[in-house]
């Protein structure tokens, strides 16, 4: 009996002593890091905006907005262009014509990433010009697989008017020349502040 309530005793010191170092450890900002109130930095109410754009990947010709810095050994052979790596500086503007108004840019970089089809890893900024998003930057970053009609993209975060920004991105191609050349319409859908 004296054993149970001693081991009841220390069961409840080392709770107590427990408890009391997480609240601790939880509370300590050890010098680097401190919670912050979304308030006092200016973040209000989250909305949701909805952009649409049309992005210009040209490929071919003097004017190319998007080429090629590397690529593997086997990306000649591949019908893929398996390891093949593109930057880009795309432009992007309101209607699918080019002449069209731009509103910003798509620059980032896209890499061939699969073997068994035309698909992307997409790591890239819309970076706007116009408008009341002008320097702001929504980041994207996810899997282009070329051939399917919609292809969806996580919004990763965001600059300006699009700070601590998240959703989807969603494309369709709106024409693709034999020459590689092509015009995606895209759909943003954007939680920010």
């Amino acid at each position: 009996m004296a054993k149970n309530k001693t081991l009841t005793f220390l069961f409840i010191l080392f709770t107590i002593f427990s408890i009391s170092t997480l609240t601790t450890t939880a509370t300590k900002n050890h010098g680097f890091a401190r919670v912050l109130s979304p308030p006092k930095l200016g973040l209000k109410r989250q909305k949701l905006s909805h952009l649409h754009f049309y992005f210009h990947d040209i490929v071919t010709g003097k004017n190319a907005t998007a080429v090629r810095v590397a690529e593997a050994p086997v990306t000649k052979t591949s019908p893929t262009a398996f390891g093949a790596v593109n930057v880009m500086d795309d432009p992007l503007t309101l209607k699918p014509e080019l002449s069209s108004e731009r509103v910003g840019s798509a620059q980032g970089i896209y890499a061939a990433a699969s073997q068994s089809e035309v698909g992307l890893l997409m790591d890239l900024n819309f970076v706007f010009t116009t408008g009341k998003f002008n320097g702001s930057t929504i980041s994207l970053i996810g899997r282009n697989s070329v051939f399917s009609n919609i292809r969806e993209f996580p919004i990763v975060g965001g600059s300006g008017l699009f700070r601590f920004a998240r959703g989807y991105a969603q494309a369709h191609t709106y024409s693709l020349e034999p020459t590689g050349d092509a015009v995606v319409e895209y759909n943003v859908y954007v939680f920010h502040y």
